[in-house]
């Protein structure tokens, strides 16, 4: 079993900066791209920024150059490090990992998705 376990959200007033982090844990073998989500109520859950395996970053229009998505292979685990923050930003954020783990039945490799339980971010005007 996979778990992902996000830290790092909180309070903080605009202008302010954040920085979220999420660790994988449990029987991987590798994890292919990260992602962070958000979700504000009533709402749907909206893509923030994805990290491939390799590094490579892409981010929502609403978050270039405020936010940066990093990843450490070796530790399993994706940093989202937001600056500049508005009372937008409000939001219940979500990390997303495509991971990849040995079926024991099978010795297959098996590749599912795995959600985080989300941390709070609040942005005071």
């Amino acid at each position: 079993q996979v778990q992902l376990v996000e830290s790092g959200g909180g309070l903080v007033q605009a202008g302010g900066s954040l920085r979220l982090s999420c660790t994988a844990s449990g029987r991987i073998l590798s994890i292919n791209d990260m992602r962070w989500y958000r979700q504000t109520p009533g709402k749907q859950r909206d893509l923030v920024a994805t990290s491939t395996r390799g590094g490579v970053a892409s981010y929502a229009d609403s978050v270039k150059g405020r936010f940066t998505i990093s990843r450490d292979n070796a530790k399993n685990t994706v940093y989202l490090q937001m600056n500049s923050l508005k009372p937008e930003d409000t939001a219940v954020y979500y990390c997303h990992a495509e991971v990849n783990t040995i079926n024991i039945r099978s010795s297959k490799i098996d590749s599912s998705d795995y959600w985080g339980q989300g941390t709070q971010v609040t942005v005071s005007s």
